[in-house]
Formats: C-alpha cells, sequence, structure tokens
C-alpha cells in the first residue's frame, strides 16, 4: 500500500462511524482531509455518546480530522479527496452516494445499504456512471466465526439447508449503550432520527438487515418473496418501529429475521442458527481457551434428538486474511488490485439484501406477501 489516500467522511448520524474512522485511521498512507454532517430534520441538541454531535467531535479532536464543514456539498467542492466514508440517516443515503460520486470520489457506507431498493439503485447507478468504487460495510462480515459458517454450509456438513434464524437485540436500542451518565432521556430520544420513520429508523432497518446479509449470502441465491410485521411497543418518543419480523422465501429455504430494540437479555444464542437436512450449526460467543479474550465459534449438531444436547463439533472462527482483515484494508485491496469485495461488500449483492429489506417494509404495510423481482431492476 504505497500510494497515499485522502480520506473525508460525510454524516455522522450512525455511531458506527467511529469504528469505520477507526479501521482507516490505523493505516499509515491515509491522509485526513475534511468532515462533515447532515442535517437533521430534527435539531439534535445533545453531546452524549452516540450521538451526531459526541461522533463529530470525537472524529475532529480524537482522530484528528483536521477541517469541519457545515456544509457537504462546500466541503466536496473545495476539497480533493479519494475516498469518502459516509454514515448520515438511512435516507440520506443516496444523495451523498450521488453527490460524492458525481466528484469521482471512491465511496464506504455503512449497513443497511439505504432505506428502500429504489434507493440503493440510485446509488450503485451513480457509482458505475462515474466509475468509482462503493463498498456497503457489515459489522457481521469481521466476525471469523460467521465467515466459517458460510464454509461449513458450503461443505455440505448439515446438508441441505431448508432454514436460516437471526434475531439480534442485545439491548434496548441504539441509544441505550454507554454509561449511566450517557443515558439518552425520552425527550433526547425523541430529536434522534433513530426513532423516525422518515430518516430510515427503526428496529427492521436496523437490525432485521443483518439477517438479510446472511440469509443471501449464506443460500447463494436471491430471495423471491417476503412477508412481515413491525411495531412500536416501548418507544412512544418516535413513530418509528422498535420490533420488527420479516419471513423470507428463498427457492428452497426460508428465513426468519428478527429486530428488536426491547431486549434486557437475549436468553439463548440467537445465531445465525442454520437448519440443514442433516443436522443444525449456531454461532456463539464464548471465552477464548486463555480465558481474557472473547471470541465466537460455530456449534455443529449432527446427532438427532428434540432435546438439548452437546455439539457433536465447535469449530472455532478462521482467521481473517492477512492484509484483508479490516474494513479498511479490504477497500484499499480491492482500489489497487480489482480483486472482488467480499460478497456481502459488494453493492450488487447488497442490492439483493436490500430488496429483501424492502418487501419486508411493504408486507408491514400492506398486510400481504410482497414479491422480489430482480429482472425488474435496471441499473443501467
Amino acid at each position: 500500500m504505497a500510494k497515499s489516500y485522502r480520506v473525508g467522511v460525510i454524516g455522522f448520524a450512525h455511531m458506527h462511524i467511529n469504528a469505520l474512522v477507526d479501521a482507516f485511521a490505523k493505516l499509515p498512507n491515509v491522509e485526513w482531509v475534511a468532515c462533515a454532517d447532515t442535517v437533521p430534520s430534527i435539531p439534535s441538541h445533545t453531546e452524549k455518546s452516540s450521538s451526531r454531535r459526541a461522533n463529530l467531535k470525537r472524529a475532529h479532536e480524537v482522530t484528528g480530522i483536521p477541517k469541519v464543514y457545515d456544509d457537504y456539498h462546500q466541503m466536496l467542492d473545495q476539497e480533493q479527496m479519494d475516498i469518502v466514508i459516509f454514515c448520515p440517516e438511512n435516507a440520506r443515503h443516496a444523495e451523498i452516494a450521488e453527490a460524492v460520486a458525481a466528484k469521482g470520489i471512491h465511496m464506504v457506507t455503512e449497513k443497511p445499504m439505504a432505506d428502500s431498493l429504489s434507493d440503493a439503485l440510485r446509488m450503485v447507478r451513480a457509482a458505475q456512471t462515474n466509475n468509482v468504487r462503493l463498498m456497503i460495510n457489515w459489522p457481521i462480515t469481521w466476525s471469523p466465526a460467521t465467515r466459517t459458517m458460510k464454509k461449513l454450509i458450503d461443505s455440505g456438513i448439515i446438508g441441505d439447508v431448508w432454514e436460516i434464524k437471526w434475531r439480534n437485540g442485545a439491548s434496548m436500542g441504539p441509544l441505550s449503550y454507554g454509561k449511566d451518565a450517557d443515558a439518552f432521556t425520552d425527550e433526547e430520544k425523541g430529536t434522534e432520527w433513530w426513532h423516525h420513520s422518515a430518516p430510515g429508523g427503526g428496529a427492521l432497518l436496523d437490525y432485521c438487515c443483518y439477517g438479510a446479509c446472511v440469509s443471501r449470502w449464506y443460500l447463494g441465491t436471491p430471495a423471491i418473496a417476503a412477508t412481515a410485521l413491525k411495531a412500536n411497543l416501548a418507544s412512544p418518543y418516535g413513530d418509528a418501529d422498535d420490533n420488527a419480523v420479516i419471513t423470507v422465501r428463498f427457492p428452497k429455504a426460508l428465513a426468519i429475521l428478527e429486530g428488536t430494540w426491547t431486549t434486557f437479555h437475549t436468553g439463548i444464542p440467537t445465531g445465525p442458527i442454520v437448519y440443514g437436512t442433516k443436522g443444525t450449526m449456531v454461532t456463539v460467543q464464548r471465552q477464548h481457551r486463555d480465558h481474557a479474550l472473547p471470541t465466537s465459534a460455530v456449534e455443529v449438531y449432527t446427532t438427532r434428538s428434540h432435546d438439548p444436547t452437546p455439539p457433536d463439533q465447535v469449530v472455532d472462527g478462521e482467521p481473517l486474511p492477512v492484509g484483508r482483515a479490516t474494513l479498511a484494508e479490504e477497500f484499499i485491496h480491492h482500489l489497487e488490485t480489482g480483486e472482488a469485495l467480499h460478497p456481502t461488500l459488494d453493492p450488487l449483492m447488497n442490492l439483493e439484501m436490500m430488496a429483501i429489506l424492502d418487501a419486508g417494509i411493504r408486507s408491514a404495510a400492506s398486510g400481504k406477501v410482497e414479491l422480489i423481482n430482480d429482472a425488474t431492476w435496471n441499473i443501467g
């Protein structure tokens, strides 16, 4: 990686921006240029941990991004950059991607790709039209056990996969992390985009998206239909859903995707759980052998039983590839070699993941099964 890359940041709405920035900050050939936030429709006044103001302040004062612009359009007009990381509200991903691509700048954003399939298509068209690269990061991509589970599926160890279950919700919402002093009041939560539908908030997009990712990746084929329910059960300070379930029909399998912001404790390992014709696999968190480092592994069950039994095998996650072990290394490697991104990070694969979420959103509104027809996607 001899070339130096000038990197900028747009959007601090999603706290995952901190992990994206940190990954690039570890590379010796990254030169920070500037950053700018988007302007929220509902003003946010808090600087508590995970807030957009705290995220921006961290990038400027801790990471050392030298310039802070009030308007990202001005930043794009005045600065020369090779890469822009953008993490605004989900509903503004397409807007930012089009503006960045028009300047000939490569792009990295965070999951989910957008808040709708139509916006995701806008992003791909913008990248293709302007001959720039786009990567959609998924934190789960960097889980060794998640990758190992895919290899085990492909090896046929549990036969043909007929169902995948995903439940994500080890929290009381995206603003529930941190120390007591950083706890958001209900009034403060009401001013954050997460709890509002218009900017793309809600548990379906936040957490069911992971299930859309792993099920499409693991099964290796596009989904064909989805049905969904979503509800606001305990978040009266906003109109976005805090619980959602999507059931997805694949050609030869089903997937059940659950997202929740109202879980104090998960109770049991929540996966991914993969059911096959010859066995079951579960990804679990467990202690490393030295009892110091947490890690994850895949439990493999190939003995027929309806009762709890020890796994027949416990497979540790394989180490990530050297030089491609972080999102930043992967993207730079992609730019410099032209080699394909990991499948979960590829924009075309992400269109298919986004199609699942889009169908789920439509189904929750219509109360009907919604079809997924990728033949209608015209990205040319």
